[in-house]
């Protein structure tokens, strides 16, 4: 979000209603499910294709350095495996399913907040906001109630943790840390995150 106030992507008065909700949000007074869907609702009125091109853009400049190589070979060798795999997120379409092309997940396999689109123009429907309870409801809706495994960073990603055979906490917030610990769940740091906490 901040990078598309910082690109003017989105109108200053859009900025600003971007700023004052999330400051609401941060001292609790909007819902983790509030805000996730009114993060994409705020794009209505652009056209599908500019959010396209937007986050490529911001994937390649922000995200991509980021992706850890553990999870790219896992990926890759659970794909070679035969296995089906999906992405459920809270963060919008856009931006999520221009990464996982990076890890050859089709677009058919995303579960992400996003709104409709009308003649290629975005608009405040909500379709979808997976969080929290609503990603492991994502997941039974679409005919996967328990899951083989999941991987997963955030408190937010508890009850999908939850709902699978084996839960992967890959370097989890610390919320997510204590849930670990109390399910006996084996908690990963990739190398990048180890290099980091050594310094």
């Amino acid at each position: 979000m901040n990078w598309s106030v910082a690109t003017g992507l989105l109108s200053r008065e859009a900025s600003a209603w971007v700023d004052e909700r999330h400051r609401l949000y941060r001292q609790g007074k909007v819902s983790e499910v509030a805000i996730c869907g009114e993060m994409v609702q705020v794009y209505a009125g652009l056209r599908d294709e500019e959010l396209r091109r937007a986050a490529a853009a911001y994937f390649a400049a922000e995200v991509e350095t980021q992706i850890f190589p553990e999870m790219q070979a896992l990926i890759a060798g659970l794909r070679a495996a035969g296995t089906e795999i999906w992405a459920v997120s809270s963060t919008n379409d856009w931006v999520v399913e221009e990464g996982v092309r990076r890890f050859a997940i089709e677009p058919a396999r995303v579960q992400a907040a996003r709104v409709r689109v009308k003649e290629g123009v975005i608009t405040s429907e909500l379709i979808d906001v997976p969080t929290d309870e609503g990603k492991a409801e994502t997941l039974r809706r679409i005919g996967i109630p328990r899951p083989d495994a999941v991987f997963g960073n955030s408190i937010h990603d508890a009850a999908m943790l939850e709902m699978a055979q084996r839960a992967f906490p890959v370097n989890p917030t610390l919320q997510l840390d204590e849930l670990a610990a109390r399910h006996g769940w084996p908690v990963y740091y990739p190398a990048a995150v180890l290099a980091d906490l050594d310094q």
